[in-house]
């Protein structure tokens, strides 16, 4: 990952002026620590701060076409940019970059090229011939990315919000799928599958379209010119990032200067159940596995600066964020600067435990829709911003177009939990790799029930933050919450301690509303804790509170902290727990 920085049309293009670009530019440089570079054209500047993954020696950027005359910064990887090299024969490259074809794309088709690219990107490119300027985001929003505006009428790209929200009046997230065009003044949406329409599909299930199409997905993103890895919780989707890694090593461009046996990395508490399954895959792929260990009270210390890096104060995403980060340090350490990870699994396939309640074919279908649409303010920016902070790339085979547009064609009735049937979630996934003549995992690790990763690094990671939080925020904060939160009110006191962080460091209107809000049990949209009545008595977001699934949920008694609380008088509901039966 890298950290771009664009600003337009301000009135001061004094020496002062390019110093405090380059002063936030800085404050992205833990995405980039390998250079800096900055463009200035009369009251443009396009700022870039590296982390060379690909061409380490000459693809320093901001990036230009022949003439100079188009710029562009870029944060992002373009898997089929030897492709569109093809198609650009009567251009001259400068570097061997993968981002370098989006100022040539630009010469040669204008705004409209965006979905030619394949990859994870966001990106501001300047027209100096008219100071014309468009910025893009990647489909599912995997790399960060910020517009924001200036009292003195200018406008704002960032890849962190720490960059320009001390500058500007009003700021947001970009949207994923978008252009933003400064000939319209608007955004507009170019990613457009025909799953965006959350209408039913009806094509018939095939796994090995559906195997072949994911190995390809994991193989373009083995690009890479540093060493890297795989994050292996011992859940099924690292794992099976791991399996296909593995079985390609040898034919890779980077295996010859570094070796051909690949590395994987897990975090967890001492007897995390991730610690376990993850040996457990690495020795039967037969990786080089480093195994890193937390305490709660590590994690506890590290809460601010998670918070400072991830920009958000969204209870799930900082619980898993903080393992990740700590994690991320671990790697880096290493000399390693690029990780393949398994997120979106769970979105495309109703892979949380909450999806076992989906009353019908319809309502999952959509369901997953939503989650793969709001993906951007969650999982994806948990797994970029907690690497980033160290300098670590993440790549997300799970997110590729090709392979989203195949796995949401199919018919959702395939998807349905039907323990009748033997299908536990994510089962079509499971079956298109049950491959008994070339096993690519073993079978109870393939058929492994669903960890949510603040789940899976250890039980205890969760009740420690409840507990800390418990002791920093009194009764009476939290009964007055809705007077000094009235948005997005804060209704545990685990969410009130993050928001509390998260409000020092980013103390705007316009910053907490970057953040989602609502109801959620086990990572469900709001829409989705209808589908049981219980849930709505207990919203909590770890893959425990699906009570009557997860095989660990909650033995305790499950607190209802809802309207009660700002009537000060929380009362406590009996527990109903049942075990769950995992089909192996």
């Amino acid at each position: 990952m890298c950290g771009i920085l664009a600003v337009f049309g301000c009135i001061d293009n004094s020496q002062a002026k390019r110093s405090r670009i380059i002063e936030l530019s800085r404050r992205l440089r833990h995405r980039g620590p390998d250079w800096s570079g900055l463009h200035c054209h009369g009251n443009c500047y396009l700022a870039h701060q590296r982390l060379a993954i690909v061409d380490p020696t000459s693809g320093d950027q901001p990036l230009y076409n022949e003439d100079k005359t188009v710029v562009v910064t870029v944060n992002g990887e373009i898997y089929n940019h030897k492709q569109l090299r093809e198609k650009l024969k009567s251009h001259q490259f400068r570097t061997g970059s993968d981002c370098e074809v989006i100022a040539h794309l630009y010469e040669e088709y204008g705004e409209d090229f965006v979905d030619m690219l394949d990859g994870m990107f966001s990106f501001v490119l300047l027209d100096t011939r008219d100071n014309s300027f468009i910025a893009a985001r990647d489909a599912i929003g995997i790399t960060p990315l910020y517009i924001g505006w200036g009292l003195d009428g200018s406008v704002w790209f960032a890849s962190e919000m720490k960059a320009l929200s001390d500058d500007c009046e009003r700021f947001m997230s970009f949207l994923p799928g978008h252009l933003y065009s400064s000939k319209q003044g608007a955004l507009r949406r170019w990613y457009n599958p025909p799953w965006f329409s959350e209408q039913i599909p009806s094509t018939p299930y095939d796994p090995i379209l559906l195997r072949e199409t994911f190995k390809k997905a994991v193989v373009k993103r083995l690009m890479t010119d540093v060493p890297f890895g795989v994050l292996l919780s011992g859940g099924l989707d690292s794992s099976l990032v791991a399996a296909v890694a593995s079985r390609h090593m040898v034919e890779l461009e980077a295996a010859c200067q570094w070796g051909s046996q690949l590395h994987t990395f897990c975090v967890g508490l001492k007897g995390s159940p991730d610690l376990k399954a993850a040996r457990e895959v690495a020795d039967y792929l037969g990786t080089r596995h480093h195994e890193f260990h937390f305490t709660v009270q590590e994690g506890i210390d590290a809460l601010e600066e998670v918070i400072y890096h991830i920009e958000t104060y969204d209870v799930t995403t900082v619980r898993a964020s903080t393992p990740m980060f700590l994690m991320s340090r671990k790697i880096k350490s290493l000399g390693v600067k690029m990780v393949l990870s398994g997120e979106g699994s769970d979105e495309i396939f109703g892979g949380y435990l909450y999806f076992h309640k989906a009353p019908n074919k319809e309502e999952f279908h959509q369901e997953t829709c939503q989650k793969i649409k709001s993906l951007h303010l969650y999982d994806c920016l948990r797994a970029n911003k907690s690497t980033s902070a160290w300098g670590v790339e993440a790549r997300v085979p799970f997110l590729d177009k090709e392979f989203i547009n195949v796995a949401m064609s199919i018919d959702p009735e395939w998807k349905l939990i039907r323990p009748d049937l033997g299908r536990i979630e994510k089962w079509i996934l499971r079956n298109a790799f049950d491959d008994e003549q070339s096993p690519y995992l073993p079978k109870h690790i393939l058929y492994r029930q669903k960890e949510q990763f603040s789940d899976g690094v250890g039980y205890s990671w969760i009740d420690g933050l409840k507990d800390h939080a418990n002791k920093q925020v009194t009764d009476a904060m939290l009964m007055n919450a809705s007077f000094i939160y009235p948005e997005n009110t804060p209704t545990t006191k685990e969410a009130y301690y993050y928001r509390s962080i998260f409000e020092k460091f980013f103390p705007k209107n316009a910053a907490r509303s970057t953040v989602p809000g609502g109801p959620s049990v086990a990572c469900s949209t709001a829409k989705a804790v209808e589908w049981d009545a219980a849930w709505s008595k207990n919203p909590d977001p770890s893959g425990r509170a699906a009570l009557g699934v997860h095989a660990a949920a909650y033995e305790e008694e499950v607190e209802a902290k809802d309207a009660n609380l700002i009537n000060g008088s929380p009362q406590k509901l009996p527990g109903i727990v049942e075990k769950a039966t995992t089909v192996v």
